[in-house]
Protein backbone atom coordinates (compact mmCIF):
# COMPACT_ATOMS: atom_id res chain seq x y z
CA UNK A 1 0.00 0.00 0.00
CA UNK A 2 1.13 3.78 -0.74
CA UNK A 3 -0.06 6.62 0.26
CA UNK A 4 0.68 10.36 0.01
CA UNK A 5 0.94 13.33 1.95
CA UNK A 6 -2.30 15.72 2.32
CA UNK A 7 -3.89 17.67 -0.56
CA UNK A 8 -1.90 21.02 -0.97
CA UNK A 9 1.28 19.71 -0.72
CA UNK A 10 3.82 18.03 -3.19
CA UNK A 11 2.24 14.69 -3.15
CA UNK A 12 5.60 12.71 -4.11
CA UNK A 13 7.72 14.80 -1.68
CA UNK A 14 6.68 12.56 1.40
CA UNK A 15 5.59 8.83 0.68
CA UNK A 16 4.36 5.86 3.36
CA UNK A 17 5.24 2.16 2.05
CA UNK A 18 4.04 -1.06 3.13
CA UNK A 19 3.09 -4.13 2.44
CA UNK A 20 2.72 -7.78 3.72
CA UNK A 21 3.15 -11.50 2.48
CA UNK A 22 3.23 -14.34 4.26
CA UNK A 23 6.68 -14.56 5.76
CA UNK A 24 7.62 -10.62 6.10
CA UNK A 25 5.93 -7.48 6.36
CA UNK A 26 7.68 -3.76 6.08
CA UNK A 27 7.06 -0.30 6.91
CA UNK A 28 8.73 2.41 5.07
CA UNK A 29 8.88 6.15 5.22
CA UNK A 30 10.53 8.04 1.97
CA UNK A 31 11.59 11.79 2.10
CA UNK A 32 12.48 13.49 -0.89
CA UNK A 33 15.45 15.73 -0.59
CA UNK A 34 15.90 17.27 -3.96
CA UNK A 35 13.34 18.07 -6.82
CA UNK A 36 11.88 16.13 -9.10
CA UNK A 37 13.62 15.60 -12.02
CA UNK A 38 12.24 15.74 -15.91
CA UNK A 39 13.78 13.51 -18.34
CA UNK A 40 14.25 14.84 -22.30
CA UNK A 41 13.00 17.67 -22.76
CA UNK A 42 11.16 19.73 -20.06
CA UNK A 43 9.32 15.58 -19.50
CA UNK A 44 9.16 14.92 -23.57
CA UNK A 45 11.70 12.06 -23.38
CA UNK A 46 12.61 10.44 -27.19
CA UNK A 47 13.08 6.54 -27.85
CA UNK A 48 14.06 6.29 -31.51
CA UNK A 49 14.93 8.22 -34.27
CA UNK A 50 11.52 7.85 -35.92
CA UNK A 51 9.94 9.31 -32.95
CA UNK A 52 8.26 7.31 -30.58
CA UNK A 53 8.93 9.07 -26.95
CA UNK A 54 7.03 9.28 -23.75
CA UNK A 55 6.11 11.73 -21.54
CA UNK A 56 9.08 10.95 -17.93
CA UNK A 57 9.70 12.36 -14.74
CA UNK A 58 11.49 10.51 -11.59
CA UNK A 59 12.09 11.40 -7.81
CA UNK A 60 15.67 9.95 -7.54
CA UNK A 61 16.18 11.59 -4.37
CA UNK A 62 14.36 9.60 -1.80
CA UNK A 63 15.91 9.31 2.25
CA UNK A 64 14.20 5.16 3.17
CA UNK A 65 13.43 4.35 6.83
CA UNK A 66 11.57 2.04 7.99
CA UNK A 67 11.25 -1.67 9.63
CA UNK A 68 11.28 -4.85 7.85
CA UNK A 69 9.49 -7.70 9.81
CA UNK A 70 10.75 -10.99 9.70
CA UNK A 71 10.39 -14.71 10.96
CA UNK A 72 12.93 -14.17 13.16
CA UNK A 73 12.49 -10.73 14.19
CA UNK A 74 12.12 -6.72 13.33
CA UNK A 75 14.93 -5.27 11.58
CA UNK A 76 15.46 -1.61 11.08
CA UNK A 77 16.25 -0.13 7.48
CA UNK A 78 17.50 2.76 6.08
CA UNK A 79 18.06 3.59 2.65
CA UNK A 80 17.86 5.74 -0.96
CA UNK A 81 14.71 5.29 -2.84
CA UNK A 82 14.31 5.85 -6.61
CA UNK A 83 10.68 6.54 -8.35
CA UNK A 84 10.10 6.98 -11.89
CA UNK A 85 6.63 7.38 -13.68
CA UNK A 86 6.58 7.32 -17.15
CA UNK A 87 3.10 6.69 -19.96
CA UNK A 88 3.23 6.86 -23.38
CA UNK A 89 0.64 6.10 -25.60
CA UNK A 90 3.29 4.76 -28.35
CA UNK A 91 4.69 1.31 -28.50
CA UNK A 92 8.66 0.51 -29.75
CA UNK A 93 9.32 1.14 -33.11
CA UNK A 94 8.60 -1.78 -35.30
CA UNK A 95 12.37 -2.84 -34.56
CA UNK A 96 12.93 -2.02 -31.41
CA UNK A 97 12.52 -6.03 -29.62
CA UNK A 98 13.05 -4.07 -25.65
CA UNK A 99 15.23 -2.08 -23.64
CA UNK A 100 18.08 -1.71 -20.72
CA UNK A 101 17.69 0.40 -18.52
CA UNK A 102 19.91 2.01 -15.83
CA UNK A 103 19.59 4.31 -12.70
CA UNK A 104 22.79 5.06 -11.04
CA UNK A 105 23.22 6.98 -7.44
CA UNK A 106 26.75 8.17 -7.10
CA UNK A 107 28.51 8.42 -3.93
CA UNK A 108 29.05 12.54 -4.17
CA UNK A 109 24.86 12.78 -4.77
CA UNK A 110 24.61 12.94 -8.71
CA UNK A 111 22.89 10.84 -10.33
CA UNK A 112 22.60 8.88 -13.67
CA UNK A 113 19.64 7.59 -15.40
CA UNK A 114 20.47 5.92 -18.94
CA UNK A 115 18.87 3.24 -21.50
CA UNK A 116 18.94 1.40 -24.52
CA UNK A 117 16.61 0.76 -27.11
CA UNK A 118 17.51 -2.31 -28.47
CA UNK A 119 16.93 -2.70 -32.18
CA UNK A 120 18.98 -4.78 -35.35
CA UNK A 121 21.74 -2.41 -35.55
CA UNK A 122 23.65 -0.43 -32.20
CA UNK A 123 20.40 0.69 -30.41
CA UNK A 124 18.86 3.90 -29.39
CA UNK A 125 20.55 4.88 -26.37
CA UNK A 126 19.77 8.14 -23.98
CA UNK A 127 19.00 9.44 -20.50
CA UNK A 128 19.88 12.22 -18.06
CA UNK A 129 22.69 13.38 -15.90
CA UNK A 130 21.68 14.85 -12.18
CA UNK A 131 23.43 16.94 -10.47
CA UNK A 132 23.76 16.47 -6.76
CA UNK A 133 21.34 19.27 -6.32
CA UNK A 134 18.82 18.12 -8.83
CA UNK A 135 19.71 19.86 -12.28
CA UNK A 136 18.79 17.87 -15.14
CA UNK A 137 21.39 17.22 -18.04
CA UNK A 138 19.74 15.40 -21.03
CA UNK A 139 22.13 13.48 -22.96
CA UNK A 140 21.72 13.59 -26.44
CA UNK A 141 21.32 10.28 -28.67
CA UNK A 142 24.46 7.65 -28.63
CA UNK A 143 26.20 9.93 -25.46
CA UNK A 144 25.49 7.08 -23.45
CA UNK A 145 27.28 3.24 -24.64
CA UNK A 146 26.42 0.21 -22.61
CA UNK A 147 28.41 -3.24 -23.34
CA UNK A 148 27.09 -6.01 -22.15
CA UNK A 149 29.80 -8.25 -20.91
CA UNK A 150 28.52 -11.65 -19.02
CA UNK A 151 25.45 -13.93 -19.72
CA UNK A 152 23.57 -16.04 -17.13
CA UNK A 153 20.63 -18.30 -17.76
CA UNK A 154 17.59 -17.09 -16.68
CA UNK A 155 14.10 -18.69 -16.75
CA UNK A 156 15.69 -20.54 -19.96
CA UNK A 157 16.76 -16.63 -21.27
CA UNK A 158 20.12 -15.70 -21.88
CA UNK A 159 20.24 -12.38 -19.98
CA UNK A 160 22.96 -10.15 -19.56
CA UNK A 161 24.00 -9.74 -15.83
CA UNK A 162 27.54 -8.04 -16.11
CA UNK A 163 27.28 -4.62 -18.03
CA UNK A 164 30.06 -1.53 -18.94
CA UNK A 165 28.44 1.76 -18.82
CA UNK A 166 30.42 4.79 -20.17
CA UNK A 167 29.50 8.50 -20.24
CA UNK A 168 32.55 10.12 -21.82
CA UNK A 169 31.56 13.58 -21.44
CA UNK A 170 31.38 12.97 -17.56
CA UNK A 171 34.37 10.57 -17.43
CA UNK A 172 31.98 8.08 -16.18
CA UNK A 173 33.30 4.36 -17.35
CA UNK A 174 31.72 1.84 -14.75
CA UNK A 175 31.13 -2.18 -14.88
CA UNK A 176 27.79 -3.16 -13.27
CA UNK A 177 27.31 -6.42 -11.99
CA UNK A 178 23.77 -8.04 -11.02
CA UNK A 179 23.40 -9.06 -7.23
CA UNK A 180 20.96 -11.52 -7.78
CA UNK A 181 21.45 -12.79 -11.63
CA UNK A 182 18.00 -14.80 -11.04
CA UNK A 183 16.04 -11.67 -11.07
CA UNK A 184 13.61 -12.86 -13.02
CA UNK A 185 9.87 -11.27 -12.94
CA UNK A 186 7.46 -13.50 -14.09
CA UNK A 187 5.03 -11.48 -14.63
CA UNK A 188 1.93 -10.97 -17.97
CA UNK A 189 5.21 -9.10 -19.54
CA UNK A 190 8.05 -10.72 -18.17
CA UNK A 191 11.28 -9.02 -17.87
CA UNK A 192 14.21 -8.78 -15.39
CA UNK A 193 15.02 -5.72 -12.77
CA UNK A 194 17.13 -6.08 -9.65
CA UNK A 195 19.93 -3.99 -7.92
CA UNK A 196 23.83 -3.82 -9.10
CA UNK A 197 26.92 -3.40 -7.82
CA UNK A 198 29.41 -1.02 -9.76
CA UNK A 199 32.99 -0.25 -9.56
CA UNK A 200 35.52 1.72 -11.76
CA UNK A 201 35.34 5.70 -12.36
CA UNK A 202 32.42 6.25 -9.93
CA UNK A 203 31.49 4.53 -6.48
CA UNK A 204 27.45 4.32 -4.97
CA UNK A 205 24.99 1.90 -6.07
CA UNK A 206 22.18 1.15 -8.66
CA UNK A 207 19.32 -0.80 -10.51
CA UNK A 208 18.96 -2.67 -13.71
CA UNK A 209 15.32 -3.36 -15.50
CA UNK A 210 15.65 -4.67 -18.58
CA UNK A 211 13.02 -6.60 -21.35
CA UNK A 212 12.89 -8.76 -24.47
CA UNK A 213 15.04 -11.00 -23.70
Amino acid sequence: MLSTTPPGTDALSALSLTATGPDFRYDMQLQAEGPLVLHGDQGYSVKSETGQASHYYSQPFFRVTGQLDLPQGPVAVTGQGWLDREWSSQPLAADQTGWDWFSLSFDDGARLMGFVLRDGGAGFTSGTWIDADGTAHPLPPGALQAEPLELATVAGREVPVVWRLMLPARGLDVTLRALNPGAWMDTSVPYWEGPVRFDGSHAGRGYLEMTGY
